[in-house]
């Protein structure tokens, strides 16, 4: 009387399956924001991105974009600053409030103000002035 083996067909597949969804849900779940230089511009820009216990600095040229991946559950104390300037003096910051499950397009002029025009009115409301800088608005 031959005995049989039970088969387990999808007990691999499921627990493969088990191990990359929350993988795949902390990634496309993360916000994400993006600063978009224009492709206008004549300076070459530096940037301090600073995410709660996250520094990064960088350059970035005409055209060009900075990203940065916010915290999927932030708590209280969550704040994201970005900070720009030239070597010629230009000097802004702006306080951002990250979407849940979004990126967020932020639009740069050629002169490194926000440009209105092409961020969206919605990104626009999740900015703030960095608390005794400039105001990142006003021309």
């Amino acid at each position: 009387m031959p005995v049989h083996k039970p088969k387990i067909r999808y007990g691999r597949r499921m627990f493969l399956l088990l191990g990359i969804l929350p993988v795949a849900f902390w990634y496309f779940s993360s916000p994400v924001v993006a600063v978009n230089f224009s492709p206008n511009s004549k300076e070459e820009f530096r940037y301090v991105w600073n995410t709660q216990d996250r520094i990064h600095r960088g350059d970035i040229r005409h055209g060009g974009s900075a990203v940065e991946f916010s915290y999927i559950f932030p708590d209280g104390d969550f704040f994201m600053m970005f900070d720009w300037w030239t070597d010629k003096g230009f000097k802004q910051c702006i306080d951002i409030t990250p979407k849940w499950g979004s990126t967020i397009d932020i639009y740069l002029d050629d002169i490194g103000r926000i440009d209105t025009a092409k961020t969206a009115p919605e990104v626009i409301a999740r900015l703030k002035q960095c608390p005794g800088r400039a105001d990142p608005f006003q021309p």
